[in-house]
């Protein structure tokens, strides 16, 4: 079985939990900031939502990032890119937390069991050449 997916949005890593404390007990928080890219994934793949997948899975992710404004020249060829505009997204945020919202997305709408099943996972990170998003490719693997 495979599974092909292109999202459209600004991907967002998944956040640290948060923590805090309030009459002499701990509490641990989930900041929430990565909840719409989180939304757009589990719509996208709304159409594979309940299947529970059991078997081990691949997972491939390729993240298309927006460019800075500082990326692009100015005036008439403020559509063009600097000489000086970095070729590989090697900055913030980082790839690994960028697949574990993903994930997390997936496995909430139960594509999948739970992520443990992934014996695989390719993660890159591009700037995006137009609207920024990811490509997700998930297959599985006979026992």
């Amino acid at each position: 079985m495979a599974i092909h997916a292109n999202i459209i949005g600004t991907p967002k890593p998944q956040p640290r939990p948060r923590a805090f404390a309030r009459g002499g007990k701990a509490r641990v928080y989930d900041p929430g900031t990565a909840e719409g890219w989180k939304g757009a994934v589990a719509m996208e793949m709304r159409e594979h939502a309940g299947k529970a997948i059991s078997e081990p899975i691949r997972v491939t992710m390729c993240f298309y990032m927006p460019r800075p404004k500082s990326h692009f020249r100015t005036g008439k060829y403020a559509h063009l890119l600097k000489d000086t505009a970095p070729k590989h997204h090697i900055s913030k945020p980082d790839a690994d937390n960028l697949a574990k919202g993903v994930m997390d997305a997936l496995t909430s709408i139960q594509v999948w069991r739970d992520d443990s099943q992934v014996i695989y996972l390719g993660i890159t990170k591009f700037w995006a050449e137009s609207e920024p998003g990811m490509s997700l490719v998930i297959t599985t693997e006979k026992e």
